[in-house]
């Protein structure tokens, strides 16, 4: 009995490698897609020129999870909601995750993303104030909490990040006019 454990260890092994294998040579992860994108989406962001537009990209993606959001809690449906409603707070936490890390990103490689943080100071602080009354209903969102408290906390280290962002970024070139 004990041969046959130790012949079944390896094989178990040999064909864990191969799945994680498999894993790695699929479309979505050659291509890099997140799996909160649609296609379109992960379109969107690889064929946009500028790290500023993927950034205001990503923030127009976590903007229409909310309203996706507002949608459901206005119309309640038994159905799977509380896993349409966990998929919809993961999403949205997701893009404002990759906005906030290509803003940093963006300073740190001295890239024009000035455009990007305004839209970030401007529109995070409106998610954050829904998702804040979102989590005050208490018993009413208790099966999507954690979530929900996770996307509380990348909101506000977003409006963080955006917020020291601005200052590190360094000005465009003053052109001057040759006399």
């Amino acid at each position: 009995m004990r041969k046959l454990a130790s012949r079944a260890f390896p094989l178990a092994l040999v064909s864990l490698l191969i799945m994680g294998l498999a894993a790695t040579r699929s479309p979505a992860f050659a291509q890099g897609k997140k799996d909160y994108l649609s296609d379109n989406e992960a379109d969107q962001i690889r064929d946009s020129e500028t790290p500023n537009d993927r950034i205001k990209l990503f923030i127009s993606f976590a903007a229409d999870r909310i309203k996706k959001l507002q949608y459901e809690f206005a119309h309640p449906a038994e159905l799977h909601r509380d896993d349409r409603i966990n998929t919809l707070i993961n999403a949205y936490a997701g893009c404002i995750d990759d906005a906030s890390d290509s803003i940093q990103l963006g300073v740190e490689k001295q890239q024009d993303v000035r455009g990007a943080i305004k839209e970030m100071q401007s529109r995070a602080p409106e998610f954050l104030a829904y998702l804040k009354t979102l989590s005050a209903k208490g018993q009413a969102v208790q099966a999507y909490k954690d979530n929900l408290d996770d996307a509380i906390d990348a909101t506000s280290e977003a409006i963080n990040d955006a917020d020291d962002a601005i200052k590190e970024n360094a000005p465009p070139p003053v052109r001057r006019k040759p006399q």
